[in-house]
């Protein structure tokens, strides 16, 4: 299969640090580490079976990733797009940290919506752990990519795949820590090959208008916070947040976004006076179904994920 290649299956990988670029100063240790260290080419050339494909390797940023910018995706975004365009590259991967990598994966999805795989590729492990899970999450990151027909914004983990759209972050240590709601999976790398469950992402109309309207958005971008429901919980936060100047709130409700009276009267208030509402359940699956009168639902969203959609809407790039 790989001398079958040639430099029409090209692959850009891009980094931005991570857990999968960390470094411990113990073997042993796979909490106590710093993300980040590494470069995206010292990623690729600790993976032996990568030698010898048609690689290009840039990095994009070096960060943890719970540290991720609004500037570090506009420029991440922009190389996307750039290399996506080339019509040599077949896919291009993105090492990235797993704290925020499903507000990326899912920003990405909304700006791009790529006809060619862009595949976000992490690790629960540093670099330097014994059972590290980078490298081979990686190869099969580089695999995918170069699937044909595979097409979106996808995630992969474990030898999991998911769409950009639906993956969150289930699981605060164990290497499996990734899922997709009620979506489930898209797909498995299996022995080499991948194993598709569902349809690929489809592209949307207006990816390059989407971009450019958001490297014209004007600085710093809209404020938007989430905010949640539990008992005891009333409205002085809102309030606050509303005084303050936010632009948006995101409500992560309890059960199907249900929310305490008292935090729901400042919610409408804060409506009524221009901010943005979104409601959201802290729920780890399911989706919000809408009820007639109630603040509006983000369907089966996540928090974060919805935060990510109001700021685009906002900006007026979704």
């Amino acid at each position: 299969m790989q001398n079958a290649q040639t430099a029409l299956d090209k692959v850009v990988i891009l980094g931005t640090g991570g857990t999968i670029a960390g470094t411990a100063a113990d073997a042993g240790d796979t909490v106590g580490y710093t993300a980040g260290q590494l470069g995206v080419a010292q990623l690729v050339t600790a993976v032996p079976a990568l030698a010898g494909q048609p690689l290009e390797a840039e990095q994009v940023a070096q960060l943890d990733s719970k540290d991720m910018r609004f500037d570090v995706w506009l420029q991440l975004a922009t190389r996307l797009a750039h290399h996506l365009a080339r019509p040599e590259v077949v896919g291009v991967v993105v090492t990235h940290g797993t704290d925020t990598l499903e507000e990326t994966a899912f920003f990405l999805q909304q700006v791009l919506a790529p006809a060619k795989p862009v595949v976000l590729v992490a690790a629960m492990r540093p670099a330097t752990a014994l059972l590290a899970d980078g490298p081979q999450n990686l190869l099969d990151a580089v695999l995918l990519a170069r699937t044909p027909g595979c097409q979106g914004v996808l995630a992969l983990l474990g030898g999991t795949v998911h769409a950009g759209g639906e993956v969150r972050k289930t699981h605060t240590y164990r290497l499996d820590a990734f899922g997709s709601g009620d979506a489930g999976p898209l797909a498995y790398v299996e022995a080499d090959r991948v194993r598709a469950l569902r349809p690929w992402p489809a592209p949307r109309a207006g990816a390059v208008e989407r971009l450019a309207g958001l490297q014209s958005a004007p600085q710093p971008w809209p404020w938007v916070e989430i905010v949640t429901s539990a008992a005891g919980a009333d409205g002085r936060a809102v309030q606050a947040l509303q005084a303050a100047g936010v632009a948006g709130l995101v409500v992560a409700g309890t059960g199907n976004g249900t929310l305490h009276e008292a935090l729901e009267a400042a919610l409408r208030s804060a409506e009524v006076a221009g901010v943005q509402v979104l409601r959201c359940s802290r729920c780890l699956a399911g989706s919000v179904i809408e009820v007639p009168g109630a603040l509006p639902a983000a369907g089966a969203l996540t928090p974060q994920q919805a935060r990510v959609a109001l700021l685009l809407r906002l900006l007026h790039v979704d």
